[in-house]
Order: structure tokens, then C-alpha cells, then sequence
């Protein structure tokens, strides 16, 4: 049954996307601020990181209609991490173009729910908020996360590669795939 009390909600067969409740981000930390989960992301975040993020995420919903969500598994109700769509906030990167992200817990991992959650947000994104086209963005030797931009039919946009000052450890771009409207429609798994 529908949760009649977000504005954002999509079941998928085994996923629930939907808007973040105050309860959420408890979960949400305690199985995605590890080391391995934040391995490309700049490490396990402190308090004020952490309250700077969720901020994001909630802002993002606000301004655009549409955020990194909450991925809740439908079996039994856990929160297994975030998927959905924003716009890149990058400034030295493709600025305002739709992007779409997910960062799951990990031993929600090698399950296919990143991918199924991926397809409902790439779906969402060209259906319902119009999109053109979509990107991700990863860095290069996260190989897990642009192997599934790859299985999704997104292709590699060096032009958009861009150096990131916000986490100058990983000494590497940026890197970027993206995926139109039509090829989506073509070749959707």
C-alpha cells in the first residue's frame, strides 16, 4: 500500500523509492557510512558532514521535485541506502544536468537492487520529470559503479570528465556516462 504521507513514492518489485523521513537517516548511516560503502565518496563522514548531506538530499527534493531517495526494501521494510535523480551541483563538472545515483549498504550488494532501483530512477527521470537525457558519475576505479552505468545502456562521456576539488585524494577525474531519452527507450534491461 502506498504511503499517502510522502509526495515522492515508487514501488518497484522489490524496492520502495520514496521521500526521506526523520527516522531514516539513523539506518541510512549506520549501514552506508562504512568504509567499504565510502570507499569513493571521501570516507566514513563525521556528525557535521553527515547533517550537511541529509540537508542536500532534503533541499534537492524541495527545489526540484526529485532527489537521491530512500530506498526501503519491500519484504520487510529496511532501509537499504539511497537511489534517484538530482541535478549535478558540480560546478566544474556538467552543472544542472539530471543525474542519477545510488549508494547502497553492503550487504545489499551484488543482489541486483542497485540496478532495479538505477532502472526506476532513470525511468522516472525521462517519464515523469522530462529529462532528456541522464547521466552518473563515478570515479575510475570504482569499477562496481560504472559496471552498472555500462549494464544500463549509459555511455562513457569523457567531454564531461571533470577534476573534482571536493575529494583531491583520488587524484582522478571525475568520470561520466550518460544516457539519451530514445536509446533509454530502445535498450532499457
Amino acid at each position: 500500500m502506498a504511503d499517502t504521507s510522502c509526495a515522492f513514492y515508487h514501488e518497484t518489485e522489490r524496492l520502495i523509492l520514496r521521500d526521506w523521513r526523520e527516522e531514516d537517516w539513523a539506518p541510512f548511516w549506520e549501514g552506508t557510512n562504512t568504509p567499504a560503502v565510502t570507499e569513493w565518496i571521501g570516507g566514513v563522514a563525521d556528525e557535521e558532514t553527515k547533517t550537511r548531506a541529509q540537508d542536500r538530499l532534503v533541499r534537492f527534493a524541495r527545489d526540484w521535485g526529485h532527489t537521491f531517495w530512500c530506498v526501503e526494501r519491500r519484504s520487510d521494510g529496511a532501509v537499504l541506502g539511497f537511489c534517484g535523480l538530482k541535478r549535478c551541483t558540480d560546478e566544474n563538472g556538467p552543472f544542472g544536468m539530471m543525474e542519477a545515483g545510488w549508494r547502497l549498504r553492503e550487504d545489499a550488494w551484488g543482489k541486483g537492487y542497485a540496478k532495479e532501483g538505477a532502472i526506476a530512477a532513470l525511468d522516472l527521470s525521462f517519464d515523469r520529470f522530462g529529462a532528456d537525457e541522464t547521466i552518473a558519475m563515478t570515479f575510475q576505479g570504482n569499477t562496481a559503479s560504472w559496471g552498472l552505468m555500462r549494464r544500463l545502456g549509459m555511455e562513457r562521456r569523457p567531454e564531461l570528465d571533470f577534476k573534482d576539488e571536493v575529494w583531491p585524494q583520488y587524484n582522478e577525474p571525475v568520470i561520466v556516462y550518460a544516457i539519451g531519452r530514445e536509446k533509454w527507450k530502445e535498450t532499457r534491461p
